[in-house]
C-alpha cells in the first residue's frame, strides 16, 4: 500500500473500483489492475483512488464528493521499534551491574573489607616479625640460661640447656600466638561472609 492518507474504503468507492478495473476504454493495464488490488481491501490510498478518478473523463466518472462521501481517514499505529541484539545485551549488563551495586549497598555493613593486615604482606611486616622472633628466642634464652645458673650452681653445660630449652618454648609460645591471631581472623572473615549470605538470600 502507498504511503499518504489512506481512507477507508465504502460501497460507492468499492463500486467506482470494481468499474474501473473494468474500463479498457480509458485506463491503462497498470491502472486497471490497481483498482482490481484495491477493490478488495477495507482501506484505500487516497491517493491511488484519486489517480484512478482523475485518469477517467468527466463523464464517465462520479462526483469525487459523493465518491468520498462516508468515508475517513485511516489512521495506523507505527510498528514499535524492535530492539537491537547488541541493545538488549547492553541493557542487561546496566541493569547487572545496577543489581549489584543495590546489593553492595545493602551488605557494605556486614561484608568483609579487603584485610589489608595479613601475615607477612609486606616487607616491613616481615622484617619486624623477624625482629620480634628474634627478640623473643632471646629473650627465653637468657631466662632459660640464668633459671639453670640458679638451679644448678653455675654449671656451663646444664646453663647452656636451660638456655637452650627456654629459646625452645619460646618458639612454640610465638607458634601458639599466631595460630590464634590467625583463627581469629579467620572466624571473623566467616561470620562476616555468613551475614552477607543470609542478606542476599532475604533480598531473593
Amino acid at each position: 500500500m502507498s504511503d499518504g492518507l489512506v481512507i477507508a474504503s465504502t460501497d460507492p468507492i468499492r463500486s467506482f473500483l470494481v468499474a474501473a478495473s473494468c474500463d479498457r476504454d480509458h485506463l491503462s493495464d497498470q491502472l486497471r489492475e490497481l483498482a482490481i488490488s484495491l477493490s478488495s481491501l477495507s482501506s484505500v490510498p487516497y491517493k491511488s483512488v484519486r489517480t484512478l478518478w482523475s485518469a477517467l473523463p468527466a463523464p464517465s466518472r462520479p462526483s469525487l464528493r459523493l465518491l468520498l462521501d462516508g468515508s475517513g481517514f485511516v489512521f495506523t499505529s507505527p510498528k514499535p521499534r524492535q530492539k537491537s541484539e547488541e541493545l538488549k545485551a547492553r541493557l542487561k549488563k546496566l541493569a547487572e551491574l545496577a543489581e549489584q551495586r543495590e546489593y553492595a549497598e545493602l551488605v557494605k555493613d556486614v561484608t568483609p573489607k579487603k584485610d589489608n593486615t595479613e601475615p607477612f604482606s609486606s616487607y616491613k611486616d616481615q622484617i619486624g616479625f623477624g625482629l620480634h622472633v628474634v627478640l623473643l628466642m632471646f629473650t627465653g634464652y637468657l631466662v632459660g640460661y640464668a633459671t639453670f645458673r640458679a638451679l644448678f650452681n653455675h654449671n656451663p653445660v646444664m646453663n647452656a640447656a636451660g638456655g637452650i630449652l627456654g629459646l625452645v618454648c619460646s618458639m612454640l609460645l610465638e607458634t601458639l600466638l599466631f595460630i590464634i591471631r590467625a583463627s581469629n581472623q579467620d572466624m571473623v572473615k566467616n561470620k562476616a561472609t555468613l551475614s552477607a549470605s543470609r542478606l542476599k538470600i532475604k533480598k531473593r
